[in-house]
């Protein structure tokens, strides 16, 4: 592995062991976080933690359109409060992604956020219990397809009427690894990414993100503010970038003549 590799490596372990400290701090000390042993260590502990009460949040999809999800996906986000967020970072922003109809089931279900576009909606974090029927009644939602490859979209996180900004809105770059990436792969890591990213503060309402697909993402990662690791397929006991969001750049507002 060339030094350039194994800075990668290592900036990938860090961003995991991040992760992992912001999710079960308590962990932290118990394993050793900048090694790829402790990482498969820790994660294969929480994977048998019986004990540690899982929560989740099911998403029920009627059709996909990436840029339209992604800003409900940070909306819904920010609508929680923080003893909500807090209990699902616990379980590391677990999501179940449902294919259905949303409108159809207004009636019998409670839902916290709807899609602008009424394509998504999203069920408040909670005890498993809490949603059980609405999994039961939907299979999950089944993206084998290629996630498509389009042109930059941006994407605009809509303020909040009546109350002021925390910060002045910023503008991020979300890019994607999209080679060998299925449309229910993206899901899975840009719905932690971002979930993430709003508990962490780095998306407020009012910023825009600007979504690019590259094959890989390889030599971007010191220009991420956060990123989403994944285990590389195709080399064994490696990791890789399989999403990121860049550092912050600040909007300049438009000046009518």
């Amino acid at each position: 592995m060339s030094r350039e590799e194994s800075a990668a490596q290592a900036r990938l372990r860090e961003a995991a062991a991040a992760r992992i400290r912001a999710a079960r701090p308590e962990l932290a000390d118990a394993y050793d976080l900048a090694s790829a042993e402790g990482l498969l260590a820790v994660r294969a502990r929480i994977a048998e933690d019986t004990a540690a009460p899982e929560h989740l949040a099911a998403v029920v999809i009627g059709r996909f359109d990436l840029a339209s999800w992604a800003r409900a996906t940070c909306e819904f986000a920010l609508g929680l409060d923080p003893e909500q967020a807090a209990a699902w970072r616990r379980s590391f922003t677990r999501t179940v992604f449902l294919a259905g109809n949303p409108d159809n089931l207004r009636e019998r279900f409670s839902f916290a956020h709807f899609a602008d576009d009424g394509s998504a909606a999203w069920t408040d974090p909670g005890p498993a219990a809490d949603s059980a029927g609405l999994r039961r009644l939907l299979k999950l939602f089944d993206g084998p397809r290629p996630l498509p490859v389009r042109a930059d979209t941006v994407v605009e996180i809509p303020p909040r009427a009546g109350r002021r900004p925390d910060r002045p809105p910023v503008h991020r770059e979300l890019h994607i690894a999209a080679s060998g990436c299925r449309v229910s792969d993206a899901l899975v890591h840009l719905n932690h990414l971002l979930a993430e990213a709003v508990l962490d503060g780095l998306i407020r309402p009012g910023d825009t993100l600007t979504i690019r697909h590259a094959p890989r993402l390889t030599g971007l990662t010191d220009r991420f503010a956060a990123l989403r690791v994944d285990t590389d397929p195709t080399l064994p006991g490696r990791l890789r970038a399989a999403a990121g969001l860049t550092e912050e750049a600040l909007l300049v507002p438009h000046h009518r003549p």
